[in-house]
């Protein structure tokens, strides 16, 4: 029903920006929130942001609060995370998801996309 892959990742040097896209593909799209989950190394995949299918609620885990911002632009079947002042830390993959509802949780998501690594340098 939706396909989803991410681009955009790479490397980065700490303090710089990075914006990823998530394309979908399926006609209902538009009717999903979209959310963006990463995973470190050696960690559990954590959740990073989410916005409702009329992309006017928005939430952010606090870590990246102020310096990433979730959006889409349903007419292009496509979300995007623009990402500022990125730190180390947010070395990690970073997955795209839709599903029925918004939430923080990976069971909350019915379609994830391949993910693509995000790596920033110290």
């Amino acid at each position: 029903q939706v396909q989803l892959v991410e681009s955009g990742g790479g490397l980065v040097q700490a303090g710089g920006p990075l914006r990823l896209s998530c394309a979908a593909s399926g006609r209902t799209f538009s009717s999903y929130a979209m959310g963006w989950f990463r995973q470190a190394p050696g960690k559990d995949r954590e959740f990073v942001a989410v916005i409702n299918w009329t992309g006017r609620i928005a939430y952010y885990t606090d870590s990246v609060k102020g310096r990433f911002t979730i959006s889409r632009d349903n007419g292009k079947n496509t979300g995007y995370l623009q990402m500022n002042s990125l730190k180390p830390e947010d070395t990690a993959v970073y997955y795209c998801a839709a599903g029925r509802n918004t939430g923080s949780l990976d069971e909350n998501y019915d379609y994830w996309g391949q993910g693509t690594q995000v790596t920033v340098s110290s």
